[in-house]
């Protein structure tokens, strides 16, 4: 049975498991930024990630094992005279299981993600993808995301 849920403690170990898998399609992707290998967060880290609030996780659990984490980050910008107050839910990272890429795991967490945001007042939902991940671009376009502004750079050496 699948379950779409708040990450807890004992996700832990797949979650890790799964920012692996990230952070080699980032070093295939760009070399030059990231490592073909490491950890992004300590045990000690992920748990206290786990339970703030204002960063929650989510993940896909298939017969006890974790298939796909998303990573958020509640961001409220007040208003100014120059824009309105808006809050917003950062993905900061969104992983499927290579073993089960393809099969709408990644759909299912995303939609479930949004319903959230959705049931607690937020105005939308955002994310930065890497110009050197077509396969993540086009999974977001397909979700129904569109641009919102580019991010660009000028390598110096």
């Amino acid at each position: 049975m699948t379950v779409y849920r708040r990450a807890e403690d004992r996700d832990i170990r797949d979650i890790n498991h799964l920012l692996g898998q990230v952070l080699l399609v980032h070093h295939i992707g760009r070399p030059d930024l990231f490592k073909p290998v490491g950890a992004k967060y300590t045990d000690d880290q992920l748990s206290e990630i786990i339970h703030d609030d204002g960063r929650p996780i989510f993940v896909c659990e298939e017969d006890g094992r974790v298939l796909a984490h998303c990573f958020c980050k509640i961001e409220d910008r007040p208003e100014t005279s120059a824009s309105y107050a808006v809050k917003s839910l950062y993905i900061d990272d969104l992983c499927v299981d290579e073993e089960v890429r393809g099969k709408h795991v990644g759909t299912g967490l995303y939609r479930y993600v949004e319903n959230w945001a959705k049931e607690n007042g937020f105005y939308n939902i955002t994310l930065h993808v890497w110009e050197c991940n077509p396969a993540a671009k086009e999974f977001y376009k397909n979700l129904g995301m569109q641009i919102q502004q580019y991010t660009m750079e000028t390598i110096l050496r």
